[in-house]
């Protein structure tokens, strides 16, 4: 067993089998995932030569995940993007770019939680309330600029293109326009059910 705080030892087989040290149980790369997502810390090492590979068992994870229907999270120009980057000299400071970028959207998402635990825990009737709705439309508001900004340097023309740039402005002013839009139509549904509830 590891010690107290030390990430558990997922050994590698050559058969590609995964051995969990810490339970002492075959494992696959689903529960991988689902140890991620609880939290839980561990590296993957090769069976045979001890190398850390956790790497690219975690890259294919994403893989997988990312073929399942319904569950892409990574748009295509930013895969292009993603992949221009690799041999650049931008190379270097992509992967701390991103961990911050994550990290600051990971804090945004415990904190909007929070706000809804108060919101909605300390009294059921408060779902009837228009607060936790406006909460929700700052938190989403709020993580569309986050991703937005860190969308900005793997976009292929972060600024205008010399020809037509104000036209070029303006479309991604109406695009972000509309995607508000939609957002509010989201919110006024939702209050509009909440409110049928309220009046039965």
């Amino acid at each position: 067993m590891p010690a107290k705080d030390e990430p558990v030892v997922i050994k590698k087989y050559a058969n590609r089998r995964l051995y969990n040290t810490g339970t002492s149980t075959y494992v696959t790369l689903e529960d991988l995932a689902e140890m991620v997502k609880r939290g839980e810390d561990f590296t993957v090492q090769d069976a045979k030569s001890g190398d850390d590979i956790t790497h690219s068992v975690l890259t294919q994870i994403i893989f997988e995940l990312e073929n399942k229907d319904g569950q892409n999270m990574l748009p295509i120009p930013f895969l292009r993007q993603l992949i221009s980057f690799y041999g650049d000299q931008m190379q270097m400071v992509v992967p701390s770019f991103l961990e911050q970028s994550m990290m600051a959207f990971a804090k945004e998402q415990e904190r909007f939680r929070e706000q809804m635990k108060d919101a909605f825990g300390k009294n059921p009737m408060d779902v009837m309330s228009t607060a936790p709705l406006k909460a929700f439309e700052e938190q989403a508001r709020r993580n569309v600029e986050l991703f937005q900004n860190a969308m900005r340097m793997f976009t292929p023309f972060p600024t205008a293109p010399e020809t037509g740039g104000a036209d070029a402005g303006s479309g991604q002013r109406e695009a972000a326009g509309d995607d508000l839009s939609e957002l509010r139509e989201q919110i006024a549904a939702m209050q509009r059910k909440i409110d049928s509830m309220g009046r039965r």
